[in-house]
């Protein structure tokens, strides 16, 4: 019975975590395609408070270190041409990092 319970509870435990992943992603994604509409009206301080905010949720997603850190330097490049306010280079970067997340 002990081992049963065990079990059940390690389950549970990897679906909770299944679930958060799915959430991470999901708002990271949100955030780098409203940073990127915000890019296009040319609105680069809404932008980069959606970039920041993107990084913080990128920060809970696990087991996809490579394509994370990959996707996260996308928005840094997007942050950094965002402060130049070069609307081109900016979207290229968001388009990038959205590529790669919704690969997760």
């Amino acid at each position: 019975m002990a081992i049963s319970l065990g079990a059940i509870s390690a389950t549970a435990f990897a679906e909770e975590a299944a679930k958060s992943l799915d959430v991470s992603i999901s708002e990271t994604i949100t955030h780098v395609e409203q940073a990127l509409a915000e890019v296009n009206k040319s609105d680069f301080s809404a932008a980069l408070l959606h970039l920041k905010s993107a990084r913080l949720s990128s920060e809970r997603i696990a087991g996809h270190e490579a394509v994370v850190k990959q996707a996260n330097a996308s928005v840094i490049q997007a942050q950094i041409q965002s402060k130049f306010g070069d609307i081109q280079k900016s979207a290229d970067e968001l388009n990038k990092a959205l590529v790669l997340y919704k690969t997760l």
